[in-house]
Protein backbone atom coordinates (compact mmCIF):
# COMPACT_ATOMS: atom_id res chain seq x y z
CA UNK A 1 0.00 0.00 0.00
CA UNK A 2 1.43 3.32 -1.07
CA UNK A 3 1.28 6.08 1.53
CA UNK A 4 1.31 9.80 1.10
CA UNK A 5 1.85 12.60 3.60
CA UNK A 6 -1.89 12.92 4.23
CA UNK A 7 -2.17 9.20 5.03
CA UNK A 8 0.91 9.33 7.26
CA UNK A 9 -0.53 12.25 9.21
CA UNK A 10 -3.83 10.44 9.67
CA UNK A 11 -2.07 7.31 10.95
CA UNK A 12 -0.92 9.43 13.88
CA UNK A 13 -4.56 10.22 14.68
CA UNK A 14 -5.52 9.45 18.31
CA UNK A 15 -8.54 7.59 16.89
CA UNK A 16 -6.18 4.84 15.74
CA UNK A 17 -4.59 3.47 12.59
CA UNK A 18 -6.25 4.57 9.37
CA UNK A 19 -7.35 1.50 7.41
CA UNK A 20 -9.15 3.01 4.43
CA UNK A 21 -10.58 6.24 3.05
CA UNK A 22 -13.59 6.13 0.73
CA UNK A 23 -13.84 9.01 -1.71
CA UNK A 24 -16.99 9.97 -3.59
CA UNK A 25 -17.90 12.90 -5.81
CA UNK A 26 -21.55 13.97 -5.96
CA UNK A 27 -23.25 16.51 -8.21
CA UNK A 28 -26.88 17.50 -8.32
CA UNK A 29 -27.98 15.92 -5.04
CA UNK A 30 -30.84 13.47 -4.65
CA UNK A 31 -33.02 15.09 -7.32
CA UNK A 32 -31.42 13.96 -10.57
CA UNK A 33 -27.83 14.05 -9.41
CA UNK A 34 -25.15 11.41 -9.47
CA UNK A 35 -22.39 10.05 -7.28
CA UNK A 36 -19.22 8.25 -8.26
CA UNK A 37 -16.41 6.82 -6.18
CA UNK A 38 -12.85 7.78 -6.98
CA UNK A 39 -12.02 4.22 -8.06
CA UNK A 40 -15.11 4.01 -10.30
CA UNK A 41 -16.47 0.90 -8.58
CA UNK A 42 -19.69 2.70 -7.69
CA UNK A 43 -21.34 5.07 -10.14
CA UNK A 44 -25.00 5.81 -9.39
CA UNK A 45 -27.77 8.10 -10.50
CA UNK A 46 -29.79 9.69 -7.72
CA UNK A 47 -33.54 10.16 -7.41
CA UNK A 48 -35.84 11.43 -4.70
CA UNK A 49 -37.23 8.54 -2.59
CA UNK A 50 -40.66 7.43 -3.72
CA UNK A 51 -40.48 9.12 -7.12
CA UNK A 52 -40.21 7.45 -10.50
CA UNK A 53 -36.79 7.00 -11.98
CA UNK A 54 -33.99 4.53 -12.27
CA UNK A 55 -31.69 5.98 -9.62
CA UNK A 56 -31.08 5.24 -5.98
CA UNK A 57 -31.22 7.57 -2.98
CA UNK A 58 -29.11 8.27 0.11
CA UNK A 59 -31.39 6.21 2.36
CA UNK A 60 -30.95 3.12 0.17
CA UNK A 61 -27.20 3.64 0.06
CA UNK A 62 -27.12 4.03 3.85
CA UNK A 63 -29.15 0.82 4.27
CA UNK A 64 -26.74 -1.09 2.01
CA UNK A 65 -23.66 0.31 3.72
CA UNK A 66 -24.92 -0.25 7.24
CA UNK A 67 -26.30 -3.74 6.67
CA UNK A 68 -23.09 -4.95 5.01
CA UNK A 69 -20.88 -3.41 7.71
CA UNK A 70 -23.09 -4.81 10.48
CA UNK A 71 -23.07 -8.26 8.82
CA UNK A 72 -19.26 -8.28 9.01
CA UNK A 73 -19.44 -7.19 12.66
CA UNK A 74 -21.81 -10.09 13.36
CA UNK A 75 -19.26 -12.49 11.85
CA UNK A 76 -16.51 -11.08 14.08
CA UNK A 77 -18.73 -11.25 17.16
CA UNK A 78 -19.72 -14.84 16.46
CA UNK A 79 -16.05 -15.80 16.04
CA UNK A 80 -15.18 -14.10 19.33
CA UNK A 81 -17.95 -16.09 21.03
CA UNK A 82 -16.84 -19.28 19.23
CA UNK A 83 -20.27 -19.66 17.62
CA UNK A 84 -20.45 -21.14 14.11
CA UNK A 85 -21.67 -18.38 11.80
CA UNK A 86 -24.37 -19.75 9.47
CA UNK A 87 -23.60 -19.72 5.74
CA UNK A 88 -27.15 -18.50 5.08
CA UNK A 89 -27.08 -15.64 7.61
CA UNK A 90 -28.45 -12.30 6.45
CA UNK A 91 -29.20 -8.73 7.50
CA UNK A 92 -32.10 -6.79 6.02
CA UNK A 93 -32.03 -3.06 6.70
CA UNK A 94 -34.92 -0.63 6.53
CA UNK A 95 -34.13 3.08 6.78
CA UNK A 96 -37.03 5.51 7.17
CA UNK A 97 -36.76 9.18 6.23
CA UNK A 98 -38.96 11.48 8.32
CA UNK A 99 -39.84 15.16 8.14
CA UNK A 100 -41.27 16.95 11.16
CA UNK A 101 -42.07 20.58 11.93
CA UNK A 102 -39.97 20.36 15.09
CA UNK A 103 -36.75 18.61 13.97
CA UNK A 104 -36.75 18.78 10.18
CA UNK A 105 -35.41 15.65 8.49
CA UNK A 106 -34.44 12.58 10.51
CA UNK A 107 -33.89 8.85 10.14
CA UNK A 108 -35.15 5.72 11.87
CA UNK A 109 -33.91 2.20 11.17
CA UNK A 110 -34.69 -1.46 11.63
CA UNK A 111 -32.14 -4.22 11.18
CA UNK A 112 -33.56 -7.71 10.69
CA UNK A 113 -30.93 -10.31 11.60
CA UNK A 114 -31.24 -13.91 10.47
CA UNK A 115 -28.85 -16.40 12.06
CA UNK A 116 -30.41 -19.77 11.20
CA UNK A 117 -29.51 -22.59 13.56
CA UNK A 118 -28.01 -20.30 16.21
CA UNK A 119 -29.51 -20.55 19.69
CA UNK A 120 -31.80 -17.50 20.22
CA UNK A 121 -29.91 -16.35 23.31
CA UNK A 122 -26.56 -16.59 21.49
CA UNK A 123 -28.08 -14.87 18.43
CA UNK A 124 -29.24 -11.94 20.60
CA UNK A 125 -25.78 -11.66 22.18
CA UNK A 126 -24.15 -11.69 18.72
CA UNK A 127 -26.59 -9.07 17.42
CA UNK A 128 -26.00 -6.81 20.42
CA UNK A 129 -22.24 -7.32 20.31
CA UNK A 130 -22.20 -6.57 16.59
CA UNK A 131 -23.45 -3.06 17.31
CA UNK A 132 -20.44 -2.46 19.56
CA UNK A 133 -18.11 -3.37 16.67
CA UNK A 134 -19.87 -1.85 13.65
CA UNK A 135 -18.74 1.72 12.81
CA UNK A 136 -22.20 2.55 11.37
CA UNK A 137 -23.87 1.41 14.59
CA UNK A 138 -21.41 3.44 16.63
CA UNK A 139 -22.03 6.52 14.49
CA UNK A 140 -25.81 6.28 14.81
CA UNK A 141 -25.94 5.26 18.49
CA UNK A 142 -28.04 7.80 20.37
CA UNK A 143 -28.68 9.78 17.19
CA UNK A 144 -31.48 7.78 15.58
CA UNK A 145 -33.94 5.17 16.77
CA UNK A 146 -32.66 1.71 15.79
CA UNK A 147 -34.49 -1.55 16.31
CA UNK A 148 -32.65 -4.87 15.93
CA UNK A 149 -35.03 -7.73 15.24
CA UNK A 150 -34.01 -11.40 15.19
CA UNK A 151 -35.87 -13.35 12.51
Amino acid sequence: METNSKTSELNDDPQGKLLYTAQAHTVGGRDGGSSRTSDGRLDVKLTVPGTPGNGTNPEQLFAVGWSSCYFSALQLEAATRKVRFPADASVNAEVDLYLSDKDGYSLKARLYVSLPGVDPEAARAIADGGHLLCPYSKATHGNIKVETILV
